[in-house]
């Protein structure tokens, strides 16, 4: 994506601040540096490369150029923000591409917390990440990042999870442009509804895994439950030794029982 395209999609979005950068470190670093710089209102950073992205537990994104969407929402700045939201930020973002990419005419489901995946296979990632002052949210960000093209995708020895792309799994080039700026009217819809039963039905309803025995990482030790659906507060309910459980994401590494093939 270039300059051009940006403007093209962000074109009339409510966003007090916008811009788009060749080549950065991550877009969620820029976010967090306006914030710090008393930046209010949702604001976007959006780039064609990105240089240390990083998606949960600290893995490397990553994000080449001409063949991604990287981009990073600050959603709140020194707000006295609802802490059962919080849970639901990954949501937020995730829901959006869901239905971006069912425009798109793919059946995207939600690996929890934070993963789109088509086919079973990772198509983009969700990095909330809050910034706070004490007991006071300083800040609160949404990076997202999308596989565009084929070539997007790292080595198979690089990644931790089968991935694949729009382009793998529609068999089509799609307009980065049109892509983002679909995931943006999205997530604009459903920010005031995060904290409605509508918003959490969204999600559950696009859970991958739902009724299915998972493989669970709990504090070094391996086990199997089954995925029972979302807490009201965006964790993950599982049955585990036939007790019912809830898990926050940071506690738990999810996976199908046996992964499915591919890169």
């Amino acid at each position: 994506m270039n300059q051009t395209q940006f403007e093209k999609a962000v074109a009339d979005l409510p966003f007090a601040r916008v811009e788009f950068f060749e080549s950065v470190g991550s877009t969620n670093d820029v976010v967090a540096a306006w914030a710090r710089e008393g930046s209010s209102g949702l604001c976007l950073a959006a780039a064609d490369e990105q240089t240390q992205g990083r998606g949960r537990s600290g893995r490397r994104w990553v994000t080449p150029r001409g063949r991604a969407l990287a981009f990073s929402v600050l959603l709140e700045t020194g707000l006295a923000f609802d802490a059962a939201l919080l849970g639901r930020a990954s949501g937020l973002g995730a829901l959006a591409v869901c239905e971006a990419l069912e425009r798109l005419g793919l059946s995207p489901q939600i690996k929890w917390p934070n993963d789109v995946l088509t086919g079973g296979r990772k198509l983009c990632g969700v990095l909330p990440e809050a910034h706070w002052s004490g007991e006071r949210l300083q800040a609160l960000i949404l990076g997202i990042g999308i596989n565009v093209a084929a070539k997007a995708l790292p080595s198979p020895d690089a990644l931790a999870f089968p991935a694949t792309s729009i382009e793998e799994a529609t068999g089509t080039q799609v307009a980065p442009e049109g892509l983002l700026r679909s995931v943006l009217e999205r997530l604009l819809a459903w920010r005031p509804r995060m904290g409605t039963p509508d918003f959490l039905e969204a999600w559950e309803s696009r859970l991958a895994y739902k009724g299915q025995r998972v493989q669970l990482e709990v504090g070094g030790r391996t086990l199997e439950a089954e995925l029972i659906g979302l807490a009201t507060d965006g964790g993950l309910k599982l049955l585990v030794n036939g007790t019912e459980r809830a898990f926050q994401a940071g506690e738990v590494q999810l996976r199908p029982l046996v992964d499915r093939p591919g890169k």
